[in-house]
Parts: structure tokens; C-alpha cells; sequence
């Protein structure tokens, strides 16, 4: 579930530029001074949405399929393409610390080749969960 898609609905503002909606998170606006900033905007507070929701364990929403969201005149259908795991990365990144244990003579051996034990373990994580740097 890293790579998702979701409708928006663009809409024109008077004063210029475009606001956002997601028919399926209403809580989710957004806008822009242009389109390309309309749809940069609609990605971040889209990944916001989400990690906000997936933080306080609440469901995420499927997307609608774009032929079944009913577009007012005013809007036009915009599909948001939205990588989680790149948004957690980019935005989420602080470091926690963690306790482990290993066997002493593992421990002797690699502090004498002078192993970044932190390296290590994020490398093994990485490959464990098949996620790119």
C-alpha cells in the first residue's frame, strides 16, 4: 500500500488559481496559485491526511473509482498519485531509538572492525521490507 491513487476534484477560484477536494476525504482542501502548485499541494495535504489517520489508527479510505465521483460544473477530475512510504521518508524521518540484543562475541567482532551497528540495522530493515533509500 505505498503507492495509492485518488480522485480530487480541481476547482477554479475566482480570484485565480484552483482549490482542492477529495470526495473521499472531506477534510482534505487544499489550493494553489497555478495547476502545477494546485497538484503539489493536493500530494502533500493528501499524505498528511493519511499519515494523520494511519497515526491515530483510524481506517484509510479506498479511492473512488474517478468515472464514479459526480464532478460539479465548476471542477474538473484530477487523479493524485501519492507515495506513502516516500511521504513517511521525506517528512517523518526523526530518529528512534531502539534496544536490541546480540551475542557478546558478535558485539566484540564487530566493534573491532568498527561496525556502525545503527547503519546496519537500518540497511537490514530496508532489504527485510523491500524499501528503496
Amino acid at each position: 500500500m505505498s503507492r495509492l491513487f485518488y480522485p480530487a476534484v480541481f476547482h477554479r477560484a475566482e480570484e485565480g488559481g484552483f482549490w482542492v477536494t477529495f470526495p473521499d476525504i472531506p477534510e482534505c482542501m487544499t489550493q494553489g496559485e497555478d495547476m502545477h502548485e494546485a497538484y503539489e499541494m493536493a500530494a502533500d495535504a493528501l499524505g498528511l491526511s493519511i499519515t494523520t489517520m494511519e497515526d491515530a489508527g483510524k481506517e484509510i479510505p479506498l479511492a473512488s473509482e474517478p468515472d464514479a465521483v459526480v464532478v460539479e460544473q465548476d471542477g474538473f477530475l484530477v487523479v493524485i498519485e501519492f507515495d506513502l512510504m516516500e511521504y513517511r521518508r521525506r517528512n517523518c524521518s526523526r530518529a528512534v531509538k531502539k534496544t536490541l540484543s546480540i551475542p557478546e562475541w558478535l558485539n566484540e567482532a564487530a566493534m573491532k572492525q568498527g561496525v556502525n551497528f545503527s547503519q546496519v540495522l537500518q540497511e537490514a530493515l530496508m532489504t527485510k521490507l523491500n524499501v528503496a533509500r
